[in-house]
């Protein structure tokens, strides 16, 4: 018998998988999820969703989700049709269970081996996962100090490697930084064949003035923009992702997604969010005044930090970023150890929890 049982592939041997530390501690600001849960009125609305979806659950449902992908459209078209005068069809949208799975769907289809995946580093760390899983070669380039893309850089690497699929954050996970629509227009350009994925995991979160990549759609059909549904929407727990593209991509995505991939439930949960999306989304603009504020607060006390358009600050820079992330665990404040050495995230929590942050940081910088 060999000494793995049984026989991983080679390349995954001695991995572990991924995820952030689930630790029970009272102040969980490490994966970047809404603290605001649904209000009553929306969870009853769910529960009857749920209810009514689960008469027919003997029946597999809608495979098109055609109802979901209408509802989606009719959501991203907010952030289109000011500005563009179009809005989003049915037809560009496709959804799957969390941003990840379509991610992974669109790697399935579009990249895989004798293909390239890149990305620009520090950046989301699932994605070299994605290109691992699907056989892809993985590419990363570097970003600037202040965690910005340098446009010739960026197009010097993608000339270089020719990639099938770019993915680029906006904003960026872990630093919470926005791309221009120069960059990504530049980019859309330099890829050519290949598609450019701008993964808007948070973009409900960026700051006045900063576009959404939905906007571009119409001038590149390599473009792909991703969203979820687990951050803004509070929905982390329904894992509910979805993408606006060309009609195309949808298509080619067809071809390997699992039958039935979403299910009677995740359906019906999803679309009562959706019919509560003013209320969910209140809090949206809750959560920037406090991330704000925590970016000052932060700065005032001699750190570095980024700036954000997300619901997470990336703050440093630590001799020990370890023991500064032990110190906050030590005094019950979870936050993440993650990103550029000597970095840390920290997710937008409730005034309260804030405030416990505060405190506890505070008292690990203390000179003892």
């Amino acid at each position: 018998m060999s000494a793995t049982f049984p026989p991983l592939r080679a390349e995954l041997q001695g991995l572990e998988p991924y995820g952030a530390p689930q630790l029970d501690v009272p102040v969980q600001l490490n994966v970047n999820e809404n603290p605001y849960g649904p209000s009553p009125e929306c969870v009853a609305d769910i529960a009857a969703s749920v209810a009514e979806a689960a008469s027919t659950l003997n029946r597999y449902p809608d495979r098109e989700f055609t109802e979901l992908r209408t509802a989606l459209a009719a959501y991203l078209s907010q952030d289109t049709l000011p500005t563009t005068g179009r809005g989003i069809t049915p037809e560009q949208v496709w959804a799957a269970n969390g941003s990840n799975e379509v991610m992974l769907q669109l790697l399935q289809a579009y990249a895989g081996p004798g293909r390239t995946a890149l990305s620009f580093a520090p950046t989301y760390s699932m994605y070299p996962e994605y290109a691992r899983d699907t056989n892809t070669d993985w590419v990363v380039g570097h970003r600037e100090e202040d965690f910005t893309l340098d446009l010739e850089h960026a197009r010097a690497l993608i000339d270089e490697h020719r990639p099938a699929v770019v993915l680029l954050p906006s904003p960026n996970n872990p630093t919470g930084t926005s791309l221009p629509h120069e960059a990504i227009s530049v980019l859309c350009r330099a890829v050519g064949d290949g598609l450019l994925v701008v993964d808007e995991a948070y973009g409900e979160f960026r700051r006045g003035g900063v576009p959404s990549a939905l906007e571009l759609l119409p001038e590149h059909r390599n473009l792909v923009v991703t969203r979820t549904m687990s951050k803004a929407f509070a929905l982390a727990g329904a894992r509910l992702g979805y993408l606006a593209a060309d009609p195309a991509v949808c298509d080619g995505i067809r071809v390997v997604r699992l039958p039935y991939h979403l299910s009677a439930v995740t359906q019906a949960v999803a679309l009562a969010a959706l019919r509560h999306q003013e209320e969910l989304l209140g809090r949206v603009d809750e959560l920037r005044v406090e991330r704000d504020a925590t970016v000052e607060w932060l700065r005032e006390q001699g750190l570095e930090v980024a700036d954000s358009d997300a619901n997470f600050v990336l703050y440093g820079v630590f001799g020990d970023r370890h023991a500064v992330w032990q110190g906050l665990l030590d005094r019950s404040v979870l936050v993440r150890e993650v990103g550029p050495d000597g970095w840390l995230r920290v997710s937008i929590g409730t005034p309260d929890e804030m405030k416990s942050f505060r405190l506890a940081l505070e008292e690990v910088l203390r000179p003892t």
